[in-house]
């Protein structure tokens, strides 16, 4: 699928895009490389479920990037959310020396100490996704990922209350995520602003499981007619069991990312929006950066913005394909 993509004008544009960043980074000629990309090893340790299409996105952007440029990466993610195994993952890591750690920091007291360890180690560290406050604030190296989930909570807030949402639930597949507790704080906060306000519905990412939580509390609460979910594992069945009981048109649903069901339902008006950070740069980036990093010493001076971007009925037909790739 990586190469295919590769073959691709969307991948040829990437690969071009790869190779000017090589070029502005400094050197191209191997003799004045440090380390030769085959010598070059990066370790993607992050929180993403095995379940969740949002973290096959990031790696197949992090494949992407390795066999363009001809370097070793490992991803590794425990198979639930498990943020002490995943502190134990990135021990492991250290002690591996790479040229290179990624992390995601869904739970900042967790991970301190084994990503401070592997600073310690000389090891660069690179954010993605969640933790953009710890890179200014432990000395890390780089954030690769989208602008505050708080803010883009807020604005999915405001675009639910001008379809006329007043009253809204927030579907937390990951309580306890940082950052997924920010974009439910967010949406509560935009819905706000035009008097109206949100609950957190805690789940699963089990789709059995979600919609049960969902359709108990609907049921409880006949006011909610705003529906947000933190990804697309978690939409789908609820979208589901909307058009199942054929009630669709009595909710206005929006997902945080993407998926080909997500977009077919933004562009059939069954969804009304997907916000998208574009996670498939997150891996993508990081291993050009790193590896840069490794073999001519050059590197980015301030973090990198993937996102986010807000994808309504008009432009969901144009990323669906890609999103069937796994790119989007």
């Amino acid at each position: 699928m990586i190469r295919d993509f590769l073959k691709s004008p969307h991948g040829r544009m990437v690969q071009a895009a790869g190779v000017a960043l090589a070029l502005t980074f400094g050197a191209s000629a191997a003799d004045a490389q440090v380390k030769g990309p085959e010598d070059v090893r990066i370790v993607f340790v992050t929180h993403g479920q095995a379940n969740d299409v949002y973290w096959t996105v990031v790696k197949n952007g992090m494949l992407a990037a390795a066999e363009q440029l001809g370097v070793t990466v490992d991803y590794q993610a425990p198979e639930t959310f498990d943020v002490v195994r995943m502190a134990r993952m990135i021990e492991a890591a250290t002690a591996s020396n790479p040229d290179g750690i990624v992390v995601s920091i869904p739970d900042a007291d967790a991970l301190h100490d084994p990503i401070e360890a592997a600073k310690a180690a000389g090891i660069p560290v690179v954010v993605i996704d969640s933790g953009m406050e710890q890179v200014e604030n432990w000395g890390l190296d780089l954030y690769v990922g989208g602008h505050s989930e708080y803010d883009n909570g807020v604005r999915a807030g405001q675009i639910m209350a001008e379809a006329g949402v007043s009253h809204g639930i927030c579907v937390n597949h990951e309580v306890g995520n940082v950052s997924l507790d920010l974009r439910c704080q967010g949406y509560n906060d935009g819905l706000a602003e035009s008097g109206g306000g949100s609950e957190v519905v805690a789940s699963t990412m089990d789709p059995t499981d979600v919609t049960h939580r969902v359709e108990a509390y609907l049921t409880a609460h006949p006011e909610v007619t705003g529906v947000l979910t933190l990804g697309p594992t978690v939409a789908a069945p609820i979208l589901k069991m909307f058009e199942d009981q054929g009630t669709t048109d009595n909710y206005r649903l929006a997902s945080f990312d993407l998926s080909p069901e997500i977009l077919d339902a933004v562009a059939n008006g069954s969804a009304l929006f997907a916000i998208d950070n574009q996670q498939f740069l997150m891996g993508y980036y990081p291993v050009m950066f790193l590896a840069s990093r490794a073999m001519y010493r050059t590197f980015p001076t301030d973090n990198v913005w993937t996102g986010p971007s807000f994808i309504t009925a008009e432009d969901a037909a144009a990323v669906r394909d890609l999103s069937r790739q796994g790119i989007r």
